[in-house]
């Protein structure tokens, strides 16, 4: 689905990855490791060189917008710009049955960004983000700010996107979430991959 070639940015690099069908992936390694470095590098948000394709089509063909539509980036801080939460909704009454998945009530939607939480932030961008109808879904620290419970329903969501059809690359500093989710998981060192995490085992074939 996702393919990664030589791809170079800032401190980063060069990797090369490839992300299946309906395959979920967990990148690991310490703060400062590039992570994030990746994920912004992949969606296009920092200057980059090398090959990005999703099923076939190149990163290159295709205006920055088109392609994070496609790919969806979920940051651990998400951006909010207009006063309302259902304003970042492209279809609001659709969003409820997932936002009131996630524990959070569907009147949610009438409220005030200036109200939200961390937590709450983070499981309506997830929301939000799905709403693009993305194939591929790169998620940073996406339960960073929950408490076991609101953790719990943000990783059955995600499940349930694998479900779907979606690919997923996942970055958590939590072990046990990785292993818990993850397909594979690899390990990130000083901008490099240096292959699976340490105890993880390998996942060639996703998991269904």
């Amino acid at each position: 689905m996702l393919t990664v070639e030589g791809l170079t940015a800032a401190n980063l690099g060069p990797i090369d990855l490839s992300l299946g069908d309906r395959e979920i992936l967990a990148l690991r390694g310490p703060s400062g490791a590039g992570k994030s470095l990746l994920l912004r590098a992949l969606v296009d948000l920092d200057p980059s060189e090398g090959r990005v394709a999703l099923d076939g089509v190149e990163r290159a063909a295709l205006p920055a917008p088109d392609w994070r539509r496609r790919v969806a980036y979920l940051p651990a801080e998400s951006g909010w710009w207009a006063d309302r939460v259902g304003e970042h909704f492209a279809r609001p009454e659709e969003a409820r049955p997932e936002i009131e998945a996630l524990g959070l009530p569907g009147e949610s939607l009438d409220w005030a960004v200036a109200r939200l939480s961390t937590g709450e932030k983070q499981r309506l961008a997830l929301v939000r983000a799905l709403q693009q109808e993305p194939k591929v879904l790169l998620l940073d620290e996406p339960t960073s700010a929950l408490d076991p419970e609101a953790r719990d329903a943000v990783e059955a969501l995600i499940r349930r996107q694998r479900e779907a059809g979606r690919a997923i690359l996942l970055v958590s500093h939590d072990h046990s979430q990785a292993e818990r989710l993850a397909d594979r998981v690899l390990e990130i060192e000083k901008g490099r991959l240096v292959g699976p995490a340490p105890g993880a085992a390998p996942g060639a074939e996703p998991r269904r």
